[in-house]
């Protein structure tokens, strides 16, 4: 259970009353999740999400949030920030930051389809497309800085192999991403994150529709093709080898280029951008399973998954973009 800030129905009847949004019908903690408290409360108006962030800050807070109602307000579909009576769209509920975002339709499919990845391809480059007249600048917190930071921590828990492995990968990146063919590349806000659980699908699996993209804590600026390159290495595999399925990468590539058309810089970088997405994964899930937060309740995802997948991007041959 990853509900850990209990609410009451008259404490959320309190928050809600800073709204707009009617009279509280329910309210119901969810299970998922592993920094906030979520409840979906539906009150006289309608279906929303109450999040409570028990690891952001209320400074922290703004991008995300904001990074969310630009794009909703733009039609992509992402849950849509409620903004309160005060006119701000962050409040506080038993001393911490708290939101009330809509709720979307449908839920996350774990073998996704080629339809599937195209129809969240699609919303991909919308989204990036959508964001960039976003005023708020926030750097990607998990990029190649961190990376750099975190190793030294994870190092003593690898072998002499993982470490080489690492230590190779981390030294292409840094050569690549401080050469001026990386700095140029056509950047923006994004999410980051946009894993299979993080999409939501409407209709049936024949005839999936989008249903939203969600958890955008994980969001920041950062090149697209390494975003596209974190969403090919996880919606575009088989799950337990992390080979490419060609025809879903085929597909996701084909369906995003057909929106925001790839450059030449970017065909060129791409293998890099899919090494660069497997480690970024690999240190964090490191991180989490030797070096776990005191209040992590749920286990952490095996590493090996990631170190799987950066040894094929770096061995095996890659699909070449559109």
């Amino acid at each position: 259970m990853a509900v850990f800030t209990n609410l009451t129905t008259s404490e959320a009847e309190a928050f809600l009353a800073e709204y707009e949004l009617g009279e509280l019908v329910s309210l119901r903690g969810i299970t998922a999740g592993i920094e906030n408290t979520n409840y979906f409360l539906s009150s006289t108006q309608g279906e929303y999400v109450l999040t409570i962030f028990e690891v952001l800050t209320h400074e922290q807070l703004p991008f995300y949030i904001e990074l969310m109602h630009h794009l909703a307000s733009k039609g992509v579909k992402v849950p849509m920030p409620q903004t309160r009576k005060d006119g701000k769209r962050i409040g506080t509920l038993k001393n911490k930051p708290a939101s009330i975002v809509t709720r979307l339709a449908g839920g996350y499919e774990p073998s996704p389809s080629v339809n599937h990845c195209i129809i969240a391809a699609q919303t991909q480059a919308q989204a990036h497309l959508a964001a960039v007249d976003f005023p708020i600048r926030q750097p990607n917190l998990r990029g190649l800085n961190w990376w750099q930071t975190t190793y030294p921590s994870i190092q003593p828990f690898l072998n002499n192999d993982l470490n080489h492995l690492y230590q190779t990968s981390l030294d292409e990146q840094v050569r690549v991403q401080e050469s001026a063919l990386w700095q140029n590349l056509p950047e923006g806000p994004c999410h980051c994150d946009m894993f299979r659980d993080n999409v939501l699908f409407d209709g049936t699996f024949e005839n999936p529709s989008m249903g939203g993209v969600i958890d955008f804590y994980f969001a920041g600026c950062d090149k697209w093709i390494f975003d596209v390159a974190v969403a090919v290495n996880d919606w575009c595999i088989e799950r337990e080898t992390g080979a490419f399925l060609e025809e879903h990468v085929k597909a996701w590539l084909a369906a995003y280029n057909r929106i925001r058309p790839f450059t030449d810089a970017e065909r060129q970088v791409w293998p890099v951008a899919l090494r660069a997405a497997a480690l970024r994964f690999w240190t964090s899930r490191l991180y989490d399973f030797f070096i776990p937060r005191p209040a992590q309740t749920l286990k952490p995802h095996d590493p090996t998954h990631f170190e799987r997948i950066l040894k094929l991007r770096t061995d095996s041959t890659i699909p070449q973009l559109p």
